[in-house]
């Protein structure tokens, strides 16, 4: 009976550090973590945020100022935010080297007002998700002009492709896309009092370079027309915007503007 009693103790005692065990070992597994690639699928518009650099020079032989705010990406180093860094400050530096070189060599080193300057500011026009526009304004002056003068670039960059967009690639192949885009701007032109039909019919021609700065808005495509092209200094530069209904039929529905299109 004793024999018995110790067996069965026994027994009692091995399945008791069997499940000790089996907890033990349950406990030890490892719990679920975050994958430590988790950060690389977020969009990159969410890892990084908008920023400026601040720029100033000034000299004296000849009198200048030159002043320039230069958008950046920051918050990753990933190499489509680092391309859109170093493209917007190519083109900033690009403008303030011909001003040095094409301003500031021709001028006398007497001054005959207060002096030269050059200022270079952006604005983002539009901003969803991976998708940017962007619209630089120049102004500069020459010592001794009559006016300043002034004139824009603009900068429309799709962050998940890490490139710049060209206004080609938003509509369909073969649609004839200035066409269309150029007789909206002609038709809100000419209802403007602006002595559009004084000459400058041919600054809103069908034509790549008078089209050359353009920017994605929610509601339409908005072309800017630097002054002189389409109308005298006094009138100043003008926008256009054209909704996106009314050139719905020819934009690539396969593209960048199909998600704003109503």
């Amino acid at each position: 009976m004793k024999t018995l009693r110790k067996k069965l103790i026994g027994v009692l005692i091995s399945v008791a550090l069997f499940f000790v065990q089996a907890c033990g070992t349950l406990a030890a597994l490892p719990t679920a973590t975050a994958s430590p690639d988790a950060e690389t699928r977020m969009p990159l518009s969410e890892q990084v945020s908008l920023t400026f650099i601040s720029f100033k020079e000034e000299g004296k032989a000849p009198i200048y100022t030159i002043t320039a705010q230069t958008p950046k990406f920051i918050g990753s180093d990933d190499p489509r935010a680092q391309t859109f860094n170093k493209e917007v400050t190519e083109l900033i530096q690009t403008e303030i080297e011909y001003f040095r070189k094409n301003i500031l060599a021709q001028l006398s080193v007497v001054a005959v007002s207060a002096g030269s300057f050059f200022d270079a500011q952006y604005t983002v026009i539009f901003q969803n998700r991976e998708l940017w526009s962007l619209k630089f304004d120049f102004w500069g002056y020459a010592d001794g002009a009559a006016h300043p003068y002034h004139y824009s670039m603009t900068f429309n960059y799709d962050l998940e492709q890490g490139r710049k967009l060209s206004l080609k690639e938003l509509f369909l192949p073969d649609s004839n896309y200035l066409e269309a885009v150029s007789s909206y701007c002609i038709f809100d032109l000419s209802k403007r009092d602006i002595g559009f039909y004084g000459g400058f019919e041919q600054g809103a021609e069908p034509n790549p370079k008078n089209y050359r700065n353009w920017n994605i808005t929610p509601n339409g495509l908005m072309i800017t027309f630097d002054e002189y092209q389409v109308a005298p200094y006094v009138a100043g530069p003008q926008t256009v915007t054209i909704p996106y209904t009314e050139i719905r039929n020819i934009i690539d529905k396969q593209g960048t503007l199909v998600s704003l299109l109503p």
